[in-house]
């Protein structure tokens, strides 16, 4: 089993399939978005060509949304899959916050939940944008406290009550909008059809994959991500390797050219952030290289599969420049490889 190839391919980070950001962040069920800018760049560069603007189209247009789910983290979803994710994570998002909050003696009680739900149907209403700032000026004159940690809360609670969603952007400011007036109505499913299509859409897009890296990934409880897996089991081909279970989904490729690969990963990018275990693409002593403690994540470089170093940018007059780092001294790449993952980033951005 080729780890590392079927993973670039099926992350859609060698000979990508889709052209636009809707069907690649479908494909891949979620993609975590911490990072507001730098998640454009982690769309883009799955697809088979894109600028930032293809990206903030499909933003602005309600196509993708930038919400909280499954794990009480931003992610990108696909719109017409909002509803049914949340109905599977929306209990234990909050049951998250709720611990979090008793064990800082912040309890917000449910008539304040109630009060600050109906304001924001009412301020909302008529398919209004407005950013995070500009509920708090209204939810301060209605007298609810508008510190950081309650208008955290208020807008977490009612994203996973399906009341709120992402708005149309303003520039680099993150919106809200109604979640029925962004998104027009599905079909409901079953939560068996939720589990299986959430399984489904991590291990085509996520596999080789182990069970614990499904539920690291999806937030479900153990049974829950058990039953997903044994609901798909007919669609999945299981490999023994490293004395794991390993799973791949039937509509996987696992053939492609790995050689000479190279790309300049955002951080919180999927190929780390999709695992439990990421010591298979890199050492554990690289980690603090790659992340925090606290979870705090850097832009990382990826060769052929495994994480050799990082890079960042910087933009001067109207220029965008593009340093790196290896991990190692003794690494030796080409430097049209690194020139041609540069030039894709710049031409991704405009610069080029």
């Amino acid at each position: 089993m080729n780890l590392f190839t079927i993973r670039l391919l099926n992350q859609q980070l060698l000979n990508p399939q889709f052209c636009q950001p809707k069907e690649l962040v479908s494909w891949m069920g979620a993609i975590q978005a911490q990072d507001y800018t730098m998640v454009k760049w982690a769309v883009g560069m799955r697809l088979k060509s894109a600028t930032i603007q293809t990206v903030e189209k499909a933003l602005q247009k309600g196509e993708i949304l930038r919400i909280h789910v499954m794990r009480p983290t931003w992610h990108l979803v696909a719109a017409e899959d909002i509803r049914w994710m949340l109905k599977l994570s929306a209990q234990h998002i909050k049951s998250a916050n709720d611990s979090y909050a008793k064990g800082h003696s912040l309890d917000i009680t449910e008539e304040v939940y109630t009060k600050s739900n109906n304001l924001l149907e009412k301020i909302l209403g008529g398919k209004k944008s407005l950013t995070k700032q500009e509920i708090a000026e209204h939810f301060e004159r209605a007298g609810l406290l508008t510190d950081r940690y309650h208008m955290t809360r208020f807008m977490a609670r009612a994203e996973v009550e399906g009341i709120i969603c992402s708005g149309e952007g303003q520039g680099r400011k993150h919106t809200y909008m109604l979640l029925e007036e962004r998104v027009p109505p599905v079909p409901e499913i079953t939560k068996d059809e939720a589990l299986a299509r959430l399984a489904r859409n991590y291990f085509r897009s996520h596999a080789p994959a182990v069970l614990q890296d499904f539920i690291w990934w999806s937030g479900l409880s153990i049974s829950e991500a058990k039953q997903a897996v044994y609901l798909i089991e007919s669609e999945m081909i299981t490999e023994q390797w490293n004395n794991q279970t390993w799973y791949i989904h039937n509509s996987c490729r696992t053939r492609g050219k790995i050689a000479d690969s190279l790309h300049l990963l955002p951080p919180y990018d999927e190929y780390l952030l999709g695992y439990k275990d990421r010591t298979d693409v890199l050492p554990k002593e690289f980690y603090p290289k790659a992340f925090t403690n606290n979870g705090l994540f850097y832009p990382v470089l990826l060769h052929e599969g495994q994480i050799i170093g990082n890079w960042n940018k910087s933009v001067k007059k109207g220029e965008i420049d593009l340093e790196h780092s290896f991990f190692q001294e003794n690494v030796c790449l080409e430097e049209s490889l690194l020139s041609n993952a540069k030039n894709r980033y710049k031409r991704y951005h405009s610069f080029l």
